[in-house]
C-alpha cells in the first residue's frame, strides 16, 4: 500500500466487516442501515490522542455476483476537516474510479456500478482526496484504500482432461494404482469452502474405486480378466464445499485398458493333423501348416514348435512363422513312397515368454499329432554312380564296347529305359551306346595324342515316358599305345669344315617320342644300313637319349661335294617296338684355323670359267641397258613416221580431246570415275579426224550405248578395245567420246564450249584474232577457206 503521509490509523465503524459477515445468499441492495465509514473526529479524544489527525483510513469489503437492480453500496469516505456545511468536495481515482466506482462528492458515499468477479479480480486500489470547492485546494493528503472482493461458491471444479486414457494389467491385485485425475476450482482457497474439492466414482464400480481427497483411481476388484472384458469406462466426480450439500460438481470419463499378461498356456484345437505331400517334393518345402490358439496377444502369444517325436524326426522339420505364429512342417530329407509311405510325429507348441506368478494356470505347452502321407510321383531313371569313369586303350577297334551305364526306375511300375548319348557333348560322335543295356562303343578311332579326355553325358529315360529322364557325366580316359615311332625335336641341318679332322664331332642329336613312357624313354640311335658302311661320317649312340655324329676322314671338299644327307634311324625301347629314319643334312662349308665356318657356297662350279659373280652381275646390268636402249629408239622412229606436218616453228599443234562429259555433281566424290558419266545424246555419227588429214574415209562406226550401271572398268576396257581396232584412229590425239553420265548428276553442262553435237556451223573466225599460237586452230574451223589452204 502506497501513502503520502504517515498516519496513526483509527478504525471506527458502527458495526464492522458487516459486508463480508453478510450470509453468502444473501444480496445487498440500496444502501445498509449500518454503512460503513471511514472517519476522524478530533473531539474524539477518548479513543485516540494525538496532536492532529486529518484523515481516517480502513479497507472496505464486497461480495462479488450481486443481482441487485441499484448500485452496490460500497462504503463512506468522511474527513475531520468536513463540518458539514458543504464547503468540501471528495474526489476518488485508482482502479475502477468513475467508471465502476462513483463516490458521491458532497457526502463521500461509494457505490459499485455493476456486478464484480473475484475470479477476474480480487482486490481494487483506490486514492481518496478531500478539497475546498471554494479555493480549490486539498485539505487532506491524497490516501489509498483498498476494496477486497469477497468470495462466493459461483465456480464448478473442473478436471485438467475431459477423457482420461489409462491401462492396468490383467489379473492385477486389489488397490493397484490406475491413474490419478486432478479437478480445479477457480474460487478463493482462502475464504471458506467454495474450493475444497472432493472426489468420488459416479459409474465403474465395483472395479475400480477413487480416493476422495487425491482423486487417484484403483483397481477394487481381484482377477479381472482381460480375456473376459478389456475395456472399461469409469465416470469420476468431483464436488466443491467439501462435498457438502450445495457444492458445485464436474465429472470427468476415464478409459481403462486392461493390459495382457501371460495368464492362457497355448493349446491346440485338434488332437491331429493329416498332411499329404509327393515324394518329389525338394528339400525345405512345406507341407503343412499347425496352429496352436492363444487366448493372449503379443509377445504374451508368441509360439515355439518343435518335433519331440515320431518316426519322422530325420525326414520332416518345423519352423515358426513370426507373423501368423503358425508351425510350418518341412521336408528335410528326400521322400521316397517306394522305402516309406507313412509318417507320425508328435509337435509340441510352447510360450518363450512364461509368467512365474501363473504356473499354477498349468503347464504353458500343448501337444499334437501330425500325419504325413507320401504320394507316388512317376520319378525320372536314377543312375547306379553319380558319374562313370571309364578308360579304354587308343588302339582299341570301332564298335568295341568299353563301359557300362546302368539305371534304374525308382517307381514300383519299373517302367523300362532307353539310353543316348548327348550329341551336345560328343560333336564328333566318337561314340555311341546301346539304347537297351547302355554299353558304351567306339564309332571312331581313338588318339590318345589329339585328345586325352572325352567327357560326354549319357541320358536314360522311360521308354512310356520320354519326360522322365536322367543325365550322368562319363568320363573316358584314352589309354596310351606305343604307336608313334621317335622323331628329332627339329630339323638338323650342320655343317663339315673342309679341314675337318677324322673322328671330330659335328652335331649332337636328340629325340621325342609322343607317346607316354612310365618309366621314361629309351631311344637308341643307328645309321640306316644302306649307307652304314660307305658314309663319311659315322653315328655314336650315348645311351643317354642321344647320339653324336663324328667324321670318318680327315678333309672334306665343296667342289667334290657340297652337301651329304645321313639318314638315321631312331628307335624305342617299348612294346611294340616303333622306329622312324630321320635324316640329317651336312654341309660342306670353308672354315679358318679355329674350325668357324667362313663360307658354304658352292665357288668350285664357277671357278674353271675364270668369272667372278662380280662380273655376272656387270655382265646382267649391261645386257638389260642394251635392251632398254633398243626399244626407246624404236618407240622414237615410230613416232616420228606417224607426226603430223608441221608448218612453222611458231604453230603449236592442239590436238583437241572432246570428252563432252560432266561430273556427277557435288555427289560425284570419285576422282576421274569415267564410269558414273553417261549422256547418250553426245554420240557423234560423223566425226573425223581434225588434226591431220585422214587418207581414206571410212563410214563411221556407231558406238553402241552402254547400259546403265556398267562397272567402269568393263567400260573403259570396252572403249579400249574399240578404239584400238579402229583404222580410222592412229596413235595420236583422237576424238573418243565417253558418253556416260552418273544417274545422280543434278547439274547443267558446265561446258564453256557448245556441244560437239551441234551440226550448225559455228563462226571461229575470231580465232584468227588470237595470234599465231591459234592460227593452225583456225585453218581447222574457220570454214571453206581454210579448209582448202590447210
Amino acid at each position: 500500500m502506497r501513502t503520502y503521509h504517515f498516519f496513526w490509523i483509527l478504525f471506527w465503524v458502527s458495526h464492522p466487516y458487516q459486508s463480508s459477515s453478510t450470509p453468502l445468499s444473501k444480496r445487498t441492495s440500496g444502501f445498509p442501515e449500518n454503512p460503513k465509514v471511514l472517519d476522524l473526529s478530533r473531539n474524539n479524544r477518548n479513543v485516540l490522542n494525538r496532536a492532529k489527525r486529518s484523515w481516517m483510513w480502513n479497507q472496505f469489503f464486497l461480495l462479488e455476483e450481486y443481482t441487485g437492480s441499484d448500485y452496490q453500496y460500497v462504503g463512506k469516505l468522511h474527513s475531520d476537516q468536513d463540518k458539514g456545511d458543504g464547503s468540501l468536495k471528495y474526489i476518488l481515482s485508482g482502479d475502477g474510479a468513475g467508471d465502476l466506482f462513483i463516490i458521491n462528492e458532497n457526502t463521500g458515499d461509494i457505490q459499485a456500478t455493476r456486478r464484480l468477479d473475484r475470479e477476474e479480480k480480487p482486490v481494487y486500489i483506490l486514492r481518496a482526496q478531500a478539497i475546498n470547492k471554494r479555493t480549490g485546494r486539498p485539505v487532506e493528503p491524497e490516501s489509498e484504500f483498498v476494496i477486497k472482493i469477497h468470495d462466493i461458491n459461483d465456480n464448478e471444479p473442473l478436471f485438467t482432461k475431459d477423457i482420461y486414457n489409462a491401462s492396468v494389467p490383467e489379473m492385477s491385485d486389489v488397490g493397484t494404482f490406475v491413474v490419478q485425475v486432478t479437478a480445479t476450482d477457480a474460487d478463493d482457497p482462502t475464504y471458506g469452502n467454495s474450493a475444497r474439492v472432493v472426489y468420488s466414482i459416479l459409474q465403474g464400480q465395483p472395479y475400480f474405486s477413487v480416493e476422495s481427497e487425491s482423486g487417484i483411481i484403483k483397481t477394487a476388484l481381484l482377477n479381472m480378466d482381460r480375456e473376459n472384458r478389456e475395456q472399461y469406462q469409469v465416470v469420476i466426480q468431483a464436488k466443491d464445499m467439501g462435498g457438502q450439500m450445495g457444492g458445485l460438481s464436474g465429472t470427468t470419463t476415464v478409459n481403462i485398458t486392461l493390459t495382457d499378461v501371460n495368464d492362457n498356456p497355448p493349446r491346440f484345437p485338434q488332437s491331429a493333423y493329416q498332411f499329404k505331400v509327393p515324394e518329389s517334393a525338394p528339400l525345405d518345402s512345406a507341407v503343412g501348416r499347425i496352429k496352436a490358439s492363444d487366448a493372449d496377444v503379443g509377445q504374451n502369444a508368441e509360439m515355439e514348435y518343435s518335433i519331440i517325436e515320431g518316426d519322422g524326426l530325420e525326414m520332416f522339420g518345423v519352423i515358426t512363422d513370426k507373423e501368423t505364429q503358425e508351425g510350418i512342417v518341412t521336408v528335410k530329407k528326400a521322400l521316397d513312397f517306394e522305402k516309406k509311405r507313412q509318417f507320425t510325429l508328435k509337435v509340441e507348441a510352447s510360450n518363450p515368454h512364461v509368467d512365474p506368478r501363473f504356473l499354477y494356470l498349468g503347464p504353458f505347452k500343448d501337444t499334437t499329432t501330425v500325419r504325413i502321407q507320401v504320394e507316388d510321383v512317376d520319378e525320372p531313371p536314377v543312375f547306379s554312380r553319380p558319374a562313370y569313369i571309364l578308360e579304354v586303350k587308343e588302339d582299341v577297334q570301332i564298335n568295341a564296347v568299353i563301359g557300362t551305364v546302368t539305371a534304374r526306375d525308382p517307381d514300383s511300375a519299373k517302367n523300362p529305359i532307353k539310353y543316348s548319348v548327348d550329341r551336345h557333348t560328343d560333336m564328333d560322335r566318337i561314340f555311341n551306346i546301346d539304347s537297351g543295356n547302355g554299353s558304351i562303343f567306339t564309332s571312331k578311332l581313338l588318339d590318345r595324342e589329339t585328345l586325352l579326355w572325352h567327357n560326354i553325358t549319357v541320358i536314360a529315360s522311360e521308354i512310356n515316358n520320354p519326360k522322365e529322364s536322367s543325365r550322368v557325366p562319363v568320363f573316358i580316359k584314352v589309354l596310351d599305345v606305343n604307336d608313334n615311332a621317335p622323331e628329332f625335336p627339329m630339323f638338323y641341318e650342320t655343317y663339315v669344315c673342309e679341314n675337318a679332322r677324322a673322328e671330330q664331332l659335328i652335331q649332337t642329336l636328340s629325340a621325342v617320342d609322343r607317346d607316354d613312357a612310365f618309366g621314361g624313354h629309351k631311344f637308341s640311335f643307328s645309321l640306316a644300313p644302306e649307307v652304314a658302311s660307305g658314309s663319311n661320317f659315322t653315328l655314336q649312340d650315348n645311351r643317354d637319349n642321344t647320339a653324336g655324329i663324328y667324321t670318318r676322314r680327315t678333309r672334306y671338299s665343296r667342289h667334290e661335294m657340297n652337301m651329304y644327307l645321313l639318314p638315321v634311324v631312331i628307335s624305342d625301347n617299348e612294346y611294340p617296338i616303333q622306329s622312324s629314319t630321320e635324316t640329317v643334312t651336312i654341309r660342306v662349308c670353308a672354315c679358318d684355323q679355329r674350325g668357324k665356318m667362313l663360307s658354304c657356297n658352292a665357288e668350285a662350279l664357277i671357278h674353271p670359267t675364270g668369272l667372278s659373280t662380280g662380273a655376272l652381275i656387270a655382265i646382267l646390268l649391261c645386257i638389260i641397258i642394251l635392251l632398254v636402249t633398243v626399244v626407246l629408239f624404236a618407240a622414237l622412229r615410230r613416232q616420228r613416221k606417224k607426226e603430223p606436218l608441221i608448218i612453222s616453228k611458231e604453230d603449236i599443234r592442239d590436238n583437241i580431246v572432246s570428252y563432252n562429259d560432266e561430273g556427277g555433281g557435288e555427289e560425284d566424290t570419285q576422282a576421274f570415275d569415267i564410269g558414273t558419266l553417261r549422256n547418250p545424246e553426245a554420240i557423234e555419227d560423223n566425226k573425223l579426224r581434225r588434226d591431220i588429214v585422214p587418207e581414206a574415209l571410212f563410214m563411221p562406226r556407231r558406238t553402241p550405248v552402254v547400259r546403265d550401271n556398267t562397272d567402269v572398268r568393263d567400260f573403259i576396257s570396252q572403249r579400249l578395245k574399240e578404239n584400238d581396232t579402229d583404222p580410222t584412229a592412229p596413235p595420236y590425239d583422237s576424238l573418243a567420246t565417253y558418253a556416260y553420265e552418273g544417274n545422280g548428276s543434278v547439274a547443267e553442262s558446265l561446258s564453256s564450249l557448245e556441244s560437239v553435237t551441234t551440226d550448225g556451223d559455228q563462226d571461229y573466225d575470231y580465232l584468227s584474232d588470237w595470234g599465231p599460237r591459234f592460227k593452225k586452230l583456225a585453218d581447222m574451223y574457220g570454214g571453206t577457206d581454210s579448209d582448202k589452204d590447210s
